[in-house]
């Protein structure tokens, strides 16, 4: 792990705002490096708000910051963390992605909050280095950058590189952070101000696990779910789930009608159903190439299936998620 800044000086880090960006995934991180200022009575950080243009940027709330500077300022920082959120993919940065290089050769540590590593893949920056993002971008994020290393863990501190996923992840990222550069003694103390029971660890679940929702003794159905959540784009059949489990079909069909209220089959469809609506909305992939990587047979068939779900066909979607008003055709 590269630390940020020199040790026994202030770390002058940088907040990068993009417009839409997630204010829990920003504050979370900034009220961190805030409160380790004043549990330790030293200004061990410093910040500044920057946008592309030096202009206010809104946040997904609504809720507009002004900022102190525009990515053409020379200022140097230790770390510049890029703040992002919403409709990650339709963002088109070059300033932003200029100025995220520049800090790179001065040997700055770069790092996204929620969908900020988005941006930084984009701009060439994580080639090689360990990555993660908020689950809902995880699918989108493998498919546009298929030569990234991308993992599915809370954050992750790879090199100069910090990535993490939304919502309290930044926090979390954060308090590890203090941690080892300042002690893990001031780190507790700031999670104990904001009333966090424990600070979790990159290899802490996004999500809340399955087993967690209904119960340990269930090891059979969380397996049967487990395969399904890994056989998206070739999905297996009922009898293939029921083998590999060891359990008869209907032994398994009476687990999920009891447990999650649904057949196994119409619980897999909706998560292939789900990862293909990520897909559409944050990349720009043809639906044809969506439906095959979600293990439809066909385009049609999958415009049949999405619509009987969503109450609109692909195609509408992608345009009223673009502010576009379309037809309704299928494909």
């Amino acid at each position: 792990m590269t630390t940020i800044g020199r040790t026994g000086a202030t770390a002058r880090i940088a907040f990068y705002l993009v417009p839409k960006f997630s204010m829990m995934a920003f504050s979370g991180a900034l009220e961190v490096l805030r409160m380790a200022n004043q549990r330790a009575g030293v200004a061990h950080y410093t910040w500044t708000l920057v946008s592309s243009d030096g202009e206010p940027v809104e946040a997904s709330n609504g809720i507009a910051f002004p900022v102190t500077t525009a990515a053409r300022s020379r200022d140097a920082f230790d770390a510049a963390f890029i703040c992002s959120g919403l409709d990650i993919h339709r963002v088109v940065d070059e300033a932003g992605a200029e100025w995220l290089r520049r800090l790179d050769k001065q040997g700055a540590v770069l790092g996204g909050l929620c969908t900020g590593t988005w941006l930084l893949a984009r701009a060439g920056l994580l080639d090689g280095s360990r990555c993660t993002i908020h689950f809902e971008n995880l699918a989108a994020l493998r498919e546009e950058f298929p030569g990234l290393v991308i993992s599915s863990e809370l954050f992750e501190i790879d090199g100069a590189r910090y990535t993490c996923a939304g919502g309290t992840a930044p926090l979390d990222m954060m308090l590890s952070v203090v941690g080892r550069q300042h002690g893990v003694a001031l780190a507790k103390s700031v999670a104990e101000q904001f009333m966090c029971d424990r600070i979790r660890e990159h290899h802490d679940r996004q999500r809340v696990p399955l087993t967690q929702r209904i119960g340990a003794s269930q090891p059979k159905l969380a397996e049967a779910v487990s395969l399904m959540e890994a056989n998206i784009e070739e999905p297996m059949t009922l009898d293939e789930l029921s083998r590999h489990v060891e359990l008869s079909r209907r032994q398994l069909e009476r687990l999920f009608q009891r447990y999650l209220h649904v057949v196994p089959t119409r619980y897999y469809l909706d998560l292939r159903l789900e990862r293909a609506r990520q897909l559409l909305l944050q990349t720009s992939m043809p639906i044809v190439e969506i439906a095959k990587a979600c293990g439809f047979v066909s385009a049609p068939h999958f415009s049949k299936c999405y619509r009987d779900t969503f109450s609109l066909p692909p195609r509408d979607e992608r345009r009223r998620a673009a502010g576009q008003i379309g037809g309704f055709d299928d494909v």
